[in-house]
């Protein structure tokens, strides 16, 4: 009999201690503990590919679907036609020079109408944004003007300037300047009091205030207003060009009208598109060259 034995109450015999993990009889093993991915691991995956690719999932989807549409039959033809009649259509235009001659006058237009609209949209914020007496002068009459629908004074352009091209830009132009007027007046008035404060302890006067604190403070609400004015003057160019249009995407896009040509309407309204978005790629470019001193959310 063993100590043990000889110490236990009666009725009730030891127990004979456990083995560790590493003191295993022969035949059982420890357990094996699978990894486990965490969940985030699977949108790592997703961010390692390129972005470029991730953005173009959406519209090579929605075009594929397009073409079955169109191929099964429940697209008709003469609603919208499909994918490969359109580019057959683009690829023609491209051909005998129609749509390239019609994307270079469009682009001037676009082009005169912004310098023009921006130059007076950007000097009546500064009047407006820098002066009280300038605020109490302008504003109110901007507001007044902006809240009228400018697709509607096409008529009085046309009474006023004629059927040529100046109703055209002068309408891209209007557009224009209301929204970077706006978007510069906030930027001039949403400045950090404390940098004015600031600039004036450091012995700056009303000019130097102005041009190292008060512009560059405003540049981030300009170049939103400029995103905007681009996306107007887009829209401006179309309203513009079905007013007596003898050149332009405007001009192919009324003819195409005429004869229900859904394909060449469907290119011009993809070149638009396009043109809209290399607009707004070079003016994230400036954002990005101008504005390196700001730090931005990007997401995650």
């Amino acid at each position: 009999m063993t100590l043990d034995h000889a110490l236990a109450p009666p009725g009730i015999s030891p127990q004979k201690p456990k083995s560790s993990p590493s003191e295993g009889s022969a035949g059982r093993r420890p357990l094996d503990l699978e990894p486990v991915t965490p969940a985030a691991a699977s949108g790592a995956r997703l961010r390692n590919v390129p972005r470029w690719l991730r953005r173009t999932v959406g519209p090579l989807l929605l075009l594929a679907l397009w073409q079955v549409f169109s191929a099964t039959g429940v697209l008709h033809p003469d609603v919208l036609a499909s994918p490969g009649t359109i580019a057959r259509a683009g690829s023609d235009l491209i051909a005998d020079g129609t749509l390239t001659s019609a994307m270079a006058i469009s682009l001037q237009r676009v082009a005169v109408g912004l310098v023009l609209g921006g130059a007076v949209g950007t000097a009546l914020a500064l009047v407006s944004g820098l002066s009280r007496l300038g605020e109490d002068l302008v504003d109110a009459s901007v507001q007044m003007l902006r809240t009228v629908p400018w697709v509607g004074l096409i008529p009085l352009f046309i009474i006023w300037l004629g059927i040529g091209e100046a109703p055209k830009v002068a309408l891209i132009a209007l557009g224009v300047a209301f929204h970077l007027y706006l978007n510069v007046y906030a930027g001039i008035r949403g400045v950090d009091p404390q940098l004015i404060e600031a600039g004036q302890s450091l012995g700056l006067g009303r000019w130097g205030l102005v041009r190292h604190v008060v512009l560059p403070g405003a540049l981030p609400g300009a170049m939103t207003g400029l995103r905007y004015s681009l996306a107007t003057a887009w829209l401006a160019l179309v309203f513009g060009e079905s007013v007596n249009a003898d050149a332009g995407i405007g001009f192919l896009m009324n003819q195409a009208r005429e004869f229900f040509r859904t394909d060449v309407i469907v290119v011009c309204l993809v070149v638009y598109a396009f043109l809209g978005l290399a607009a707004d790629v070079i003016v994230r470019i400036l954002e990005r060259l101008l504005l390196q001193w700001r730090p931005t959310f990007t997401g995650q």
